[in-house]
């Protein structure tokens, strides 16, 4: 029961649209009409509103972390590791493929990196210096999060975190999936830089 409990809970947080909540609270319209149709921060960033793709960024953060907590808060001591390790996996899946939006979500990365950093604070620093290396030196969002992914469960393991890694590694082969069309337009040299507006 509290694994079902988590994992619903867990699901139903991480399934909270924020970007498309504060855009249009903000007057900006459906953000799902603009550039990639995503609703995480890069795409709420394209409408001209730095402070609202802040919001967006971190509440989609807080979405993944908030989970984690509680479950670490609330498990059984034989529960300790694996409850955390759902709850993460399940915030993603939410935001991912959100009830509310017809499962038509987003690609996760905000919420990857707060689950992340509520499952162990260092690899969630580690993963941020990564991303914004990546990001800094190649100019694209989707590929700074396609290299921040590929490398949380790699550390995870190196920490001996096994089921955090376990977890981290899901969420990114689910994330990977949902970054094809980014990876095409990478490869293609045809995706949008970090800013940019379409």
């Amino acid at each position: 029961m509290a694994y079902l409990l988590t994992a619903l809970l867990a699901y139903l947080l991480g399934a909270i649209p924020f970007g498309l909540l504060l855009t249009r609270a903000a007057g900006l319209g459906d953000v799902r009409a603009i550039g990639s149709g995503n609703i995480g921060a890069t795409n709420v960033l394209r409408t001209g509103r730095k402070d609202v793709a802040a919001a967006t960024l971190l509440l989609d953060a807080a979405k993944g972390a908030v989970p984690v907590l509680a479950a670490r808060w609330l498990a059984p001591p034989e529960a300790a590791v694996a409850l955390p390790a759902l709850a993460a996996a399940c915030a993603f899946l939410g935001h991912c493929f959100p009830v509310w939006l017809g499962f038509k979500g987003g690609k996760g990365v905000a919420t990857f990196i707060g689950g992340a950093f509520a499952l162990l604070w260092p690899l969630g620093l580690a993963i941020c210096g990564i991303w914004l290396l990546a990001a800094s030196l190649s100019g694209y969002s989707s590929l700074a999060a396609l290299v921040m992914m590929a490398a949380a469960p790699a550390l995870a393991v190196l920490a001996g975190a096994m089921a955090p890694a376990a977890a981290l590694l899901a969420m990114a082969a689910l994330s990977y999936i949902r970054h094809a069309a980014n990876i095409r337009r990478l490869l293609r040299g045809e995706e949008s830089r970090i800013g940019a507006k379409k």
